[in-house]
């Protein structure tokens, strides 16, 4: 649906009042944010555009109050982007972490604010809830990449760590690919394993879902691998990856420097934002044993079908994705639409 307008006013006697729409977490579920579908189907133009060029996307800044000293999930991201296509639309995102959060205080680990903008005049039209989206729509990368990427018949799934994001995973991954029959967990935590294996039993009974004593273990049986962790420190040797594997590496540190080097194809959602923080990829670069020119492709690339995803039954292909502001900001302004059109929502004004 295409809005007549974008900028919300209203006119009083005096003048006119600009105002915006308010979405809570509750309110993103109720118009349909809670779901794979919404995500899945706004990415996929997303990375379309991405694809075309027809984005602005400036690289995000990280503000870490504790420098080099603290740890790699504390900080706070700014992700701003202009997503272009027939029904344009600018955002941010504004996204705090602490690794700590779930232990020390009994919160989620990330939260946030998506900020979306009319591109024609720049005043905002909505401020919503971002740890819910920021999850969801990291679980519909791995979706999308999995389509492309992943073989055809794929049944076992692996995923490393299992807290929020991987339950969003394990979520999108299940409602997405009907076929899958296992799942191969492991968590430095065994009690989170077992919580989350208990969880999605219930909602997947036909599924297996095995709790593994090591990383290894789990890794070895995955057809498709997701490590959902806040290590600083790679793990994951590509000696682990059986042949067919694909793997997509969202929480960036864990994959080991010979796995890029080995794989058959690798591929990242943007290279700007995935050469640079002295993450894996940008030490190999470093070190001058891999380049752009290496690189096999964007994903938007393979999703435009400029290139093409999956060829061979054997391939080994891993996936780097930093994520993007352009995902959220897509995602949102779909969240943003449906709340319009189902009238959910808190309307406050500007002035």
């Amino acid at each position: 649906m295409k809005l007549e307008t974008k900028t919300n006013i209203k006119t009083t006697e005096q003048q006119e009042v600009p105002s915006l729409l308010y979405l809570s977490k509750k309110d993103i579920i109720k118009a349909g944010g809670g779901q794979s579908d919404l995500y899945v189907e706004a990415l996929t133009g997303a990375f379309r555009l991405h694809g075309k060029k027809d984005f602005v996307q400036p690289l995000k800044p990280y503000l870490r109050a504790n420098g080099k000293q603290g740890h790699i999930a504390d900080r706070i991201i700014a992700m701003p982007a202009y997503v272009g296509g027939e029904d344009p639309i600018s955002g941010i995102k504004w996204i705090g972490s602490k690794h700590d959060n779930p232990t020390a205080r009994g919160l989620e680990r990330a939260s946030g604010l998506i900020i979306l903008n009319d591109p024609d005049t720049n005043f905002p039209i909505s401020a919503m809830e971002a740890s819910l989206i920021s999850s969801m729509r990291t679980a519909a990368v791995t979706v999308i990449a999995t389509k492309h990427l992943a073989k055809k018949e794929f049944q076992a799934v692996s995923i490393i760590g299992c807290g929020l994001i991987a339950s969003k995973q394990a979520q999108s991954l299940l409602e997405q690919f009907t076929q899958i029959k296992e799942v191969h967990l492991f968590d430095l935590n065994h009690q989170a394993a077992v919580q989350f294996a208990a969880g999605w039993e219930e909602h997947y009974p036909s599924v297996q879902f095995m709790i593994h004593a090591t990383a290894e273990s789990a890794i070895r049986q995955g057809e498709v691998i997701v490590p959902c962790t806040v290590t600083d420190q790679p793990y994951i040797e590509y000696s682990w990856l059986q042949k067919g594997a694909f793997v997509c590496n969202i929480s960036i540190m864990d994959v080991k420097k010979d796995v890029f080097l080995q794989a058959d194809k690798v591929l990242v959602d943007d290279w700007e934002q995935a050469n640079r923080e002295k993450k894996v990829i940008h030490q190999l670069v470093t070190e001058g044993k891999f380049s752009k020119e290496q690189l096999y492709a964007e994903l938007g690339e393979v999703v435009l079908g400029e290139k093409a995803g999956r060829e061979q039954e054997e391939e080994i292909i891993i996936l780097n994705p930093m994520g993007m502001a352009l995902e959220d900001v897509a995602s949102a302004y779909a969240i943003y639409k449906r709340a319009v059109e189902q009238q959910i929502g808190t309307e406050l004004s500007l002035y």
